[in-house]
């Protein structure tokens, strides 16, 4: 008999083998008992799982037994008795053989998790929109995972009426489509929470003729989030823009059970730049942003939700964050390593208020992602966050300049930050997270894809260059057009780029290795091997802009050089387009596509 429980993700907070082993069909059934929950499994077959009540069990928390009977759990609620179901049935996947039966040695399993609420954020309004059954396919690993909230960050992806030329282009989510996910997430144990930008990032809403005049701005400010300047704030002092909120909350909230509510409020860059200049200077940025926030913590609780908002701007003055309501949920993100999430999340506990930790995936601004970077920053937030009497982590993963990561690239981020948000004392590394990746995502029994994901996602280390909250990879593509040596990939050599493209060579031939099983394992590899495609052009960009020196821009470049790599990019984006439109939806590609064009335009440009 194999024992695989070493596999089991999230790792349970104790495990003990007994010896003995339990036989069953992999197509195994379950008595729920008193919890009436819905079980896989061949109708009449005898119950290879027993679930019953036991009042002694943490809320959210099962214990499970296996030995030559079969398996016993038993739970509080509902929730634990989902959990236990979760284990056991990872438990039989990992331990069924090609005959088709499952040999499970026995066990006694006691667990709960460290946080009640386990969450992911994912952002569908920076590029990719994902297709339904991508979106589902999510869901189920999150389910799989014990993660019980989800979020889908919205600019301007929800199809509000009367807004049509703001979404027109995006392949938005309609209301019907957020109510059928709403129940299918509530089916698997997941909270659906609503979540709207409602104050910065609205430069979707802003850049239209029709809305310009409700920005800060009106005029543009340059920022981030775009390749144009534009209005990218709300006037907070504009009465109509408090009604366009009124306007999309009862639009958006109906489509959720949820009784919360993500209002954003993060990153306001141009407040006291515009309209509310006078009163900024007068009281202060952080005076002015609370008497917004107030504002819209009004417009929330009047309809029946609980509002969460980013912690960052009002953590600028820390003596404020007293004053804010006590009923709020304050968000403190952080996505690089070293993030002071103990600092500020004292702030929120001193001050009474309940708050959740937000590290990231770790997979935006790059094309494969930071491994050792995400790994680091998803454990410190599950530490910090946990000694500080966190209530909830959320994982987050964003779109940043163009969303061109697949799919796969969060993969890693998601199974991390899942385990360790449910037991944050796992025994993680990278060498252990390419087996999972294996047993749990890319059900390759070559063992190859999960070392693969982890390659891409520590290419960037080669590079030598420091580079935060991306990969230099990524920047030497996304700054090309900008002068050369840019802030963003400081410390380039070519002897480490070099070192990249020996690295991605290596990584593409462990993909062709690999035996995935998985229905869609055509698509996963080649998504792979465009991710190595990708930070190899990001790697011979900067090669030869290394070559040529500091301050030759791209139209100096050889021309045998700039044809090259000309060519180069027009392969990354056939193939680009290709992945993004087998997951995602149309909205958003062009955007993407626009970062490689502008960069190929400047290849082409004569001298």
């Amino acid at each position: 008999m194999i024992d695989r429980l070493d596999l089991l993700w999230p790792e349970p907070r104790a495990l003990e083998r007994v010896g003995g082993s339990f036989s069953c069909d992999a197509r195994w059934t379950a008595d729920a008992g008193p919890f009436g929950l819905e079980i896989p499994g061949a109708s009449g077959s005898p119950p290879s799982l027993r679930l019953v009540h036991a009042a002694h069990v943490p809320p959210a928390g099962y214990e499970l037994e296996v030995d030559g009977q079969g398996g016993r759990a038993s739970a509080r609620d509902a929730a634990g008795a989902r959990h236990a179901l979760a284990t056991f049935t990872q438990i039989v996947a990992l331990h069924t053989g090609r005959d088709g039966r499952a040999e499970i040695p026995g066990l006694r399993i006691r667990d709960e998790p460290a946080f009640s609420t386990r969450g992911v954020m994912l952002d569908v309004s920076r590029g990719r929109v994902p297709r339904t059954e991508a979106l589902d396919g999510i869901a189920e690993h999150l389910a799989a995972w014990k993660v019980d909230h989800l979020q889908l960050y919205f600019e301007h992806a929800f199809a509000y009426a009367g807004h049509e030329d703001v979404w027109r282009a995006a392949s938005p989510f309609t209301p019907d489509e957020v109510r059928s996910f709403d129940d299918r997430c509530a089916a698997r144990g997941i909270e659906l929470a609503p979540n709207q930008q409602s104050f910065g990032h609205f430069h979707r809403w802003l850049k239209h003729a029709r809305y310009r005049d409700l920005a800060e701005v009106p005029a543009g400010v340059e920022h981030a989030f775009s390749l144009d300047r534009e209005p990218y704030s709300l006037d907070l002092g504009d009465p109509r823009a408090i009604a366009l909120l009124e306007d999309l909350y009862d639009q958006l909230l109906p489509c959720f059970r949820s009784g919360t509510f993500n209002v954003g409020l993060d990153e306001t860059f141009d407040l006291g730049l515009g309209k509310s200049k006078a009163a900024c200077a007068e009281r202060g940025v952080e005076r002015v942003y609370l008497e917004y926030l107030r504002r819209v913590h009004e417009l929330v609780t009047r309809r029946g939700r609980r509002m969460q908002f980013w912690g960052d701007v009002i953590l600028q003055r820390p003596e404020l964050v007293p004053e804010l309501p006590r009923d709020l949920v304050a968000l403190e993100w952080g996505y690089d390593a070293g993030h002071p999430f103990a600092e500020h999340v004292e702030r929120f506990r001193a001050a009474g208020l309940e708050f959740w930790v937000c590290p990231g995936t770790s997979s935006w601004q790059s094309f494969g992602g930071r491994a050792r970077n995400g790994i680091a920053n998803l454990r410190e937030a599950a530490a910090h966050g946990v000694r500080a009497g966190a209530r909830g982590m959320l994982v987050t993963d964003w779109g940043d300049r163009g969303h061109h990561q697949p799919h796969c690239v969060r993969d890693w981020g998601l199974l991390a930050g899942a385990g360790l948000s449910w037991n944050p004392d796992a025994n993680l590394d990278e060498a252990r997270l390419a087996r999972l990746l294996d047993a749990h995502v890319y059900a390759d029994d070559a063992g190859e894809l999960g070392l693969a994901a982890m390659e891409l996602a520590n290419v960037y280390l080669e590079t030598g260059s420091p580079a935060t909250n991306g990969s230099a990879l990524f920047f030497l593509v996304a700054f090309a057009p900008d002068a050369f040596p840019h802030p963003r990939t400081p410390d380039l050599s070519r002897a480490g780029l070099e070192c990249a493209l020996d690295s991605m060579q290596r990584t593409v031939s462990r993909i062709e290795r690999s035996r995935s099983t998985r229905a869609d394992a055509p698509l996963l590899c080649a998504e792979m091997r465009w991710i190595a495609s990708a930070q190899a052009l990001g790697a011979d960009l900067g090669i030869a802009r290394l070559e040529a020196g500091a301050g030759v821009p791209l139209a100096g470049l050889p021309a045998r050089a700039r044809g090259e790599l000309a060519q180069q990019f027009r392969a990354v984006e056939a193939e680009h387009e290709r992945i993004w439109l087998a997951r995602d939806r149309p909205g958003g590609l062009d955007e993407s596509l626009r970062w490689f064009r502008r960069v190929r335009a400047g290849l082409e440009a004569a001298p």
